[in-house]
C-alpha cells in the first residue's frame, strides 16, 4: 500500500476513530432518552443508558395483574408521522413492530346523560355532525382545519426540530412572516370561537389543549395544529398497548449498540473545570466523555449538579407555569360493559371551574372533568375474557396534599358519575385496582411538584422561551425531554431526543454532526 494511499485511509478513518471512542452517558430511559440514546449510538458514538426504574419508558411503563395489562401514562397515538420518521432514521417503520389501528370513532365526548357525541374518523362524517349541531359550520371546519395543516406543516417542519438556544434562531423574515401566519399571539380560545358558537363544537375543539397543559384562553392559536392532528390525521391505537412504542424503540436501541442499565439511579453528577467528569449511581460510577440528561429537568440540576453549575435557580422553577398533574386509577372489571368508547371525555361539569382550580386557585376540584380509556374495547389481551380495563384520569393541579382518603373520595365522585351517564353500575365488578398521583409521580420520576405532562405551552413558555436545552455552564451536558424543548407529548419527547442528539454531536464531532440526526 502505498505511503499516500495509507494517508487518505488514515484521514478519513481518524474522525470515525474519535467517535468509537467518545463515552456518552444518557440519564432516562424515557421516550426523549431512548430517541437521544438511539440516535447518537447509530452514528457510533459509545452510549449507556441509566434508568432509575425496572423498566424502561419513564410515564409509558406498564403494569400487570390478574391478567389485566394497563398502559400507567401516555394513552393517545396522535402524530402518526412522528412515529414514522423516527423509525425511519433506522430503516424501519412502526409495521414492522406493532399493529397500528385508527380508531373510529376516535373518542366519545359525554356532555351529560343522554348527550354525548362520537367523533367519527371519516372527513365527510365529520362535516355532516358538524352541520347537523351547528346549520353553516362544516363550510368553517374545512377553513379551520386548512389553516391548522398549514400550522401543523410549518410548526412540525421549520419550527419543531430548532433547538431554540436563543432567540436569533428565529430571525429568520420568512419565519417571522409565519409566525404571524401561525397566529403566536391569538388564543385557541378567541380562534375557534372566531368560527364556531355551538358549546359542544367549542368544547370538542378546545379539549386537545388539556394535552398542551394550559387554559384555552392562555394557548396560543398557533395549537390548533392539535385539531389537524386530531381531526385529520386521525387517534390510533398500537395492539398491546402504548407500551409497544417503548418496547420498539428498546429494540432499536440494542440493534444500535445501546447498553441499558435498569435500577439504576444517578445520585450525583461530578464536574471539574466546566466538564462533567462522571456520574455517580446507585451501582456505581460511570466517566462520560458526554452527558445528555432526560430526567427530570429540574431534578437533575436542582439536586444532582452543584449550584455554581446550574442554568436556573429555585425561584425560576417555582415561577414557572406547570402542566397539570393527574389523579389515575387503574381498574379491571370481571364483565364487559356498553355504551363507551375506547376513549371517552365526561365533559359534563363546567371546563372553566375546574380549569381555574388548576392554574388560578390550585385546589382539589369540586366538580371535575375527567377522562375514561377502555382499551379492551380495542385489544381484547389487555384483560381476560369476559372482563374489562379500565383508566380513570383526572387532571389536578400541581403541589397539592395526596392522600389516600382523598383518592377514594375522587374514585366515588367518578365512578358515580361515570354510572349514571352511561347507565350501568360496575362498583360492584372491579377486582383489580389502584391509584397513582401526585406522590407517585414524584416517587418514580422525580417529578418537579408531581408535574404529569411537562411545563404549560403558554405564549410565555414557547420555544426559547422555555428551559434551554444547553447547561450553560457545563460543556458536555444538555438537557432533554418534557421540560425543555420542544414540551409535553410523546411526539415532541421523541423529537427532543432527536434535537439533542444532533445537538451532542455538534459538540463531539463537528466534522460529522450534520445529517446525522435527519
Amino acid at each position: 500500500m502505498s505511503f499516500l494511499l495509507r494517508q487518505i485511509i488514515a484521514y478519513f478513518a481518524e474522525p470515525y476513530k474519535m467517535i468509537k471512542n467518545k463515552y456518552v452517558i444518557v440519564i432516562g430511559a424515557g421516550f426523549a432518552g431512548l430517541s437521544a440514546a438511539s440516535v447518537m449510538a447509530r452514528a457510533g458514538y459509545k452510549v449507556t443508558l441509566l434508568e432509575k426504574n425496572d423498566q424502561p419508558g419513564g410515564r409509558a411503563r406498564i403494569w400487570e395483574k390478574d391478567g389485566f395489562r394497563f398502559d400507567m401514562g401516555p394513552s393517545w397515538y396522535w402524530m402518526p408521522d412522528v412515529f414514522e420518521n423516527y423509525f425511519a432514521l433506522f430503516g424501519k417503520k412502526p409495521g414492522d413492530f406493532y399493529e397500528l389501528k385508527r380508531l373510529d370513532p376516535g373518542y366519545r365526548v359525554y356532555f351529560g346523560e343522554g348527550n354525548a357525541l362520537d367523533v367519527p374518523a371519516g372527513m365527510v362524517e365529520l362535516e355532516a355532525m358538524f352541520e347537523a349541531i351547528e346549520p353553516g359550520s362544516a363550510n368553517h371546519l374545512r377553513e379551520f382545519l386548512a389553516q391548522a395543516a398549514h400550522k401543523y406543516k410549518v410548526g412540525m417542519g421549520e419550527y419543531v426540530f430548532k433547538p431554540s438556544h436563543s432567540v436569533s434562531e428565529y430571525f429568520d423574515i420568512n419565519l417571522l412572516k409565519e409566525s404571524f401566519g401561525l397566529q403566536l399571539f391569538t388564543s385557541i380560545r378567541s380562534h375557534i370561537r372566531s368560527y364556531f358558537k355551538d358549546p359542544r363544537l367549542i368544547r370538542l375543539l378546545e379539549f386537545p389543549s388539556l394535552f398542551l397543559g394550559a387554559t384555552p384562553q392562555n394557548t396560543p392559536a398557533l395549537y390548533s395544529m392539535m385539531n389537524y392532528a386530531d381531526l385529520v390525521l386521525g387517534t390510533w391505537y398500537p395492539m398491546g398497548g402504548m407500551n409497544e412504542i417503548v418496547k420498539a424503540m428498546v429494540k432499536i436501541a440494542i440493534a444500535q449498540g445501546v447498553d441499558i442499565q435498569l435500577g439504576t439511579e444517578v445520585n450525583r453528577i461530578d464536574i471539574e473545570n466546566g466538564l462533567v467528569k462522571k456520574v455517580c449511581t446507585n451501582r456505581g460510577e460511570y466517566q462520560a466523555d458526554f452527558v445528555i440528561a432526560g430526567a427530570d429537568y429540574e431534578h437533575v440540576e436542582q439536586h444532582l449538579i452543584e449550584e455554581p453549575y446550574r442554568n436556573y435557580n429555585k425561584k425560576y422553577w417555582d415561577s414557572r407555569t406547570l402542566s397539570p398533574s393527574c389523579l389515575i386509577f387503574y381498574i379491571g372489571l370481571n364483565k364487559k360493559i356498553r355504551a363507551i368508547q375506547h376513549h371517552n371525555l365526561f365533559f359534563d361539569e363546567d371546563f372553566e371551574q375546574h380549569a381555574r382550580e388548576i392554574y388560578s386557585n390550585p385546589q382539589w376540584p369540586q366538580k371535575p372533568l375527567f377522562y375514561v380509556c377502555c382499551t379492551s374495547k380495542t385489544d381484547p389481551a389487555v384483560a381476560p375474557e369476559n372482563g374489562e380495563n379500565l383508566f380513570f384520569l383526572m387532571p389536578i393541579a400541581t403541589g397539592l396534599n395526596d392522600t389516600e382518603d382523598i383518592r377514594e373520595r375522587y374514585l366515588d365522585l367518578m365512578l358515580s358519575r361515570f354510572e349514571t351517564i352511561t347507565g350501568q353500575s360496575i362498583r360492584d365488578n372491579i377486582v383489580v385496582k389502584r391509584s397513582y398521583a401526585l406522590n407517585d409521580f414524584k416517587a418514580d420520576y422525580h417529578s418537579f411538584k408531581g408535574n404529569a405532562y411537562g411545563l404549560a405551552n403558554t405564549l410565555k413558555q414557547t420555544a426559547f422561551l422555555k428551559p434551554v436545552m444547553r447547561a450553560k455552564k457545563i460543556k458536555n451536558l444538555l438537557y432533554t425531554g418534557q421540560l425543555t424543548i420542544p414540551g409535553p407529548g410523546v411526539p415532541p419527547a421523541i423529537i427532543s431526543g432527536r434535537i439533542v442528539a444532533i445537538e451532542a454531536m455538534k459538540r463531539l464531532t463537528p466534522t460529522l454532526s450534520k445529517g446525522e440526526g435527519d
